[in-house]
């Protein structure tokens, strides 16, 4: 080998040790697809199909990506520190309580719910009317167990049931004005839509979660999530009402007309504007995006982030793999959220997006999403964390798609 040669050969090696992660460790968030998620972001917002909106990802315990677009109202830009209501973002916070109630021993997931809350003990299904229009119950086939609970197939019928809705409704099981305890009891008064088992149906189910934990740990709801997963994590604005109101963002309404309303105050920050008896589980929670971002993180580090020992990994690895079976045909719109089953409070990706239709999203990942469109998803193969922030109605399919697709713009798909 000449000098030149080895000289040559020793600037190729530099160079290689010298280059960025995300060249080397072949990561997801390279400098390419953060100037597509730029883009991406901002057409939404240059089309007018959302105010405003913030993403934050980590990988590998590093910040990859963050930035914000568009406005949170008509007076301040959307940014880090703009508070936003996470809908059923609540849900895996309030998986994770009962989960580490579960690690203590207090309770095995196909224990019958009316084991911890007796007011369940004796509940029916819905069969048919007779004659004169009269409900025709029947038993049973199972106890409602803890673990349907955690995946949506306890059988609680909706309001919008074509048969046991206007019973939902006039139940109004989910007044603010309710304690746990008073849900709990009016729900245990209504017949189930279905056997325990038999279909996936989002709904209430999570709401029982919380009142379990309540009656497991002998503490309030929110009394515990705040001692055991917020306050430990370092949640420092995360809770029902926000700690600064002036930093919430408005909320928008995307009209048949392509065009964005603002929806009234009154309306918005109905639920988060006080203090109710009512602290669901399946909803109701505010956050900041680094707020939900050391949620996930702790979840990607396998239940333990900043100090704090929140789970136990395989706890983590539990919640992360799917408990639904292939029998559970009857999904809702979950098929729409791609190659997914669903674990505890998570949904739970299986197979690989089978086409440029379906979400991009690699096997092994769990995420979960809210009613204003806000997102989180945990990619343990990747190590990567993303958080997606936005305040929208209706549920907007497209955003997620279009986010999703270009943080993982690289994967190739239906192969």
């Amino acid at each position: 080998m000449t000098r030149i040669t080895y000289l040559l050969l020793l600037a190729v090696v530099f160079t290689a040790c010298n280059k960025t992660t995300d060249e080397t460790t072949g990561g997801v968030v390279t400098e390419k697809i953060k100037t597509k998620i730029d883009s991406t972001l901002q057409a939404m917002v240059d089309a007018g199909k959302i105010g405003g909106a913030s993403a934050l990802i980590f990988e590998k315990d590093k910040e990859v990506y963050f930035n914000a677009f568009g406005k949170a109202d008509s007076t301040k830009p959307f940014d880090r520190n703009t508070i936003v209501r996470i809908f059923s973002m609540t849900k895996p916070v309030t998986g994770v309580a009962l989960m580490q109630l579960y690690e203590k021993g207090l309770f095995q997931l196909d224990d019958p719910i009316s084991k911890y809350a007796p007011e369940f003990s004796d509940m029916k299904v819905y069969d048919t009317l007779d004659a004169k229009g009269n409900l025709v119950l029947k038993p049973l086939n199972r106890p409602i167990t803890i673990r349907d609970l955690t995946r949506h197939t306890a059988g609680f019928a909706s309001g919008g049931h074509p048969v046991l809705g206007k019973m939902v409704q006039e139940a109004d099981v989910m007044n603010r004005e309710n304690t746990l305890t008073q849900m709990a009891a009016k729900l245990s008064k209504l017949p189930l839509a279905f056997q325990p088992g038999e279909e996936w149906s989002y709904g209430i189910c999570v709401d029982v979660q919380a009142y379990l934990v309540e009656k497991i740990s002998g503490k309030p709801f929110d009394q515990y999530i705040k001692e055991n997963i917020l306050t430990p994590l370092k949640m420092n604005e995360t809770w029902y009402v926000p700690v600064d109101t002036n930093r919430f963002s408005a909320v928008y309404s995307n009209g048949e007309d392509g065009k964005l309303s603002r929806v009234p105050n009154a309306n918005a920050n109905a639920f988060n504007s006080k203090e109710w008896p009512l602290k669901p589980g399946g909803f109701g929670l505010t956050s900041t995006v680094d707020d939900y971002q050391r949620f996930a993180r702790m979840l990607v580090n396998e239940g333990t982030f900043d100090g704090a020992t929140i789970l136990k990994p395989e706890t983590v690895k539990l919640m992360a793999t799917n408990h639904l079976s292939d029998t559970v045909t009857e999904r809702m719109w979950l098929p729409s959220k791609g190659s997914v089953g669903f674990g505890i409070d998570f949904a739970v990706r299986l197979k690989p997006p089978v086409d440029a239709n379906e979400k991009k999203g690699e096997v092994g990942e769990f995420f979960w999403d809210g009613a204003a469109s806000t997102l989180f998803w945990v990619d343990p193969k990747n190590e990567l964390t993303a958080v997606l922030f936005v305040q929208i109605f209706p549920f907007s399919n497209e955003l997620h798609k279009n986010f999703r697709d270009a943080v993982y713009a690289d994967m190739k798909v239906g192969q």
